[in-house]
């Protein structure tokens, strides 16, 4: 019986856990491989949403609340890019995995070049395109008054390294897939690193304010590729540059089987910016700046969570691959328990510090009270958006994408539109806050129930051989 499109379901992925990792043959040593590249794609992801907080401290401290309400109108723009990045990277290192997988290394490494080198064509056109119409775009996005001159300036400078900040998400994916989960955690890490010294010298000791924030988040992504491309230089896997032929099926693959992840990402996007529209609407500056720092902070989780769905992203494909079926949901539950894990975590941190947390942000006291009290109410709706995002991963990861195409298109275009509308007309601000959790709620609810209804009749059969019969 194949199995094989299906997750073990909410419920299942935590009663059965106690058992995989103490009792199941092998189940240590699945554990052991499972943080092996969980670890270091959600500490990588972890110390990236670190330095986006520190990079909104400088901003708000050596620039000004201003600042951060233009930085934050242009988040949708860094999550467009992100998600590019992230199509080609999943989509084509899901090719590669599974190619692995069925030890066919020479497909997969033309796999990795035909991907790379879309990439790099796509990544100077939307450098220029970004540039030229700078302005225009950040319009768009809502910016006005004030506001205007401040998103524009960041934007401009943001877009410069578009090539490195989309070379860099997407190569370390592809050597997370390459059996370099490491390297790529290291990366990442030392970019964020650079980001954070140059932020606090380029805003404090040279005095370029906002564009000087952009630069310094450019040339953080600059030294994640430097880094990144030693593991090409030594050969540190099957995956090398080289000349090769675009085929037209394989760049269609792989951007069809990549889609769910620019999907996701435009989720966010379309969420922060329907929620940059209502807050416009029933608020003021001030409480978009209170938006500003809950985007920063929800960023951690947020970034945890795609973390955490990437890191296991070449372990579903490999398996699924070779046809390891029962490894495939092994992982998948260990990577569901992790999501409510790390949810709870931030939930409490952010509950009982999140005051304090705020005040690194803003001295502004009516701002500082509106954050906390936004924030509290919209990290409600993670425990949440964690499922979600990782059923849609996982979908994708075992090249069934229109099951994560469908999951994405609840969250973003039918469901939160929705909900933003009606909270914030009847609550006002506090409908703001509590619209993801809304959304993404009716989200879980209406695939589980219509659209992945015989989920529990295919899997019984699975869950009574797995099971101990005195459990």
């Amino acid at each position: 019986m194949k199995i094989s499109f299906f997750p073990p379901n909410f419920f299942d992925s935590i009663v059965t856990i106690e058992y995989i990792l103490f009792s199941s043959k092998g189940g240590s040593e699945m554990l052991k491989k499972f943080i092996n590249y969980a670890v270091p794609s959600v500490f990588a992801m972890f110390v990236s949403s670190l330095y986006v907080i520190i990079d909104g401290i400088f901003v708000g401290q050596g620039v000004g609340n201003l600042a951060l309400a233009a930085v934050n109108l242009v988040v949708p723009v860094s999550i467009f890019f992100f998600g590019m990045a992230t199509m080609f990277a999943v989509g084509g290192g899901t090719l590669i995995s599974e190619s692995f997988g069925k030890k066919d290394i020479a497909k997969g490494v033309h796999i990795f070049r035909e991907a790379f080198i879309v990439l790099l064509i796509l990544s100077f056109f939307m450098s220029f395109i970004f540039v030229v119409f700078s302005k225009k775009i950040v319009i768009l996005l809502g910016a006005n008054g004030n506001v205007l001159e401040e998103a524009n300036t960041y934007l401009k400078y943001y877009v410069m390294f578009c090539i490195p900040n989309i070379l860099g998400i997407s190569l370390s994916s592809f050597i997370r897939n390459d059996g370099n989960p490491k390297l790529a955690m290291i990366a990442t890490v030392s970019g964020a690193f650079l980001n954070i010294a140059l932020d606090y010298v380029f805003i404090f000791i040279f005095k370029w304010g906002i564009k000087g924030a952009a630069i310094a988040t450019g040339l953080g992504q600059i030294l994640t590729v430097l880094i990144i491309l030693l593991h090409f230089l030594f050969k540190k896997g099957y995956l090398s540059f080289g000349k090769t032929k675009l085929h037209k099926e394989n760049i269609l693959r792989f951007i069809t089987l990549g889609f769910p992840s620019f999907f996701m990402e435009i989720t966010f996007s379309i969420m922060v910016f329907c929620m940059n529209i209502a807050i416009s609407k029933v608020g003021n500056e001030s409480q978009l700046a209170s938006f500003g720092i809950i985007n920063y902070l929800t960023t951690i989780v947020y970034m945890l969570l795609l973390g955490l769905s990437f890191g296991v992203q070449p372990l579903f494909s490999f398996n699924h691959g070779a046809k390891n079926y029962e490894n495939v949901f092994k992982f998948y539950k260990f990577t569901i328990v992790s999501s409510i894990v790390i949810n709870f975590i931030y939930f409490a941190i952010s509950y009982f510090y999140g005051y304090d947390i705020v005040k690194l942000f803003t001295k502004d006291g009516s701002i500082l009270n509106e954050t906390y009290i936004g924030l509290t109410l919209f990290n409600l709706s993670f425990f949440i958006v964690g499922i979600n995002v990782i059923q849609s991963g996982y979908y994708q990861a075992i090249n069934n994408p229109k099951n994560s195409n469908i999951i994405s298109f609840l969250r973003s275009i039918i469901f939160f539109p929705i909900t933003i509308f009606i909270s914030s007309h009847f609550w006002g601000l506090t409908g703001v806050w509590l619209s993801p959790l809304f959304s993404e709620t009716l989200c879980f609810i209406t695939w589980n129930l219509l659209f992945n209804k015989n989920l529990g009749s295919v899997l019984t059969n699975y869950f009574i051989k797995s099971t101990p019969k005195n459990q």
